[in-house]
């Protein structure tokens, strides 16, 4: 199994910034299509970012609203998340995940590798 690893999260304040990384086992292929979920309690995983293998990026519309940026880099195998701007409602546990799909997916069962999640804690 693929295995992922997300680091860089924790508390900030709103209006402040912070960036995930996902860190991807030495074999995981340099083509599979990447992504970023984001939960919180009660409620189901949210889509906020996703990435190919050539760096096509598709974005949610609606809970990222043009403040986060994902980008990849094949050749250390890690994709990263910016997250600009952050509002309290920003606050999670975030999820890397990763497939085999050549394209960029939205839903979570698309995907068949998942890192453990990280929190990421926005304060008012």
């Amino acid at each position: 199994q693929v295995q992922l690893v997300e680091s860089g999260g924790g508390l900030v304040q709103a209006g402040g910034s912070l960036r995930l990384s996902c860190a991807a086992s030495r074999y995981t292929s340099s083509r599979y299509t990447m992504a970023w979920f984001r939960q919180t309690p009660g409620k189901d995983r949210e889509f906020v970012a996703g990435i190919r293998w050539n760096g096509d990026k598709t974005y949610s519309l609606d809970s990222v609203k043009g403040r986060f940026t994902i980008s990849r880099d094949n050749a250390k195998k890690t994709v990263y998340l910016q997250m600009n701007s952050l509002k309290p409602e920003d606050t999670a546990v975030y999820y890397c995940a990763a497939d085999a799909g050549a394209l960029v997916a939205t839903t979570p069962d698309r995907y068949a590798f998942w890192g453990q999640g990280i929190q990421v804690t926005v304060s008012s």
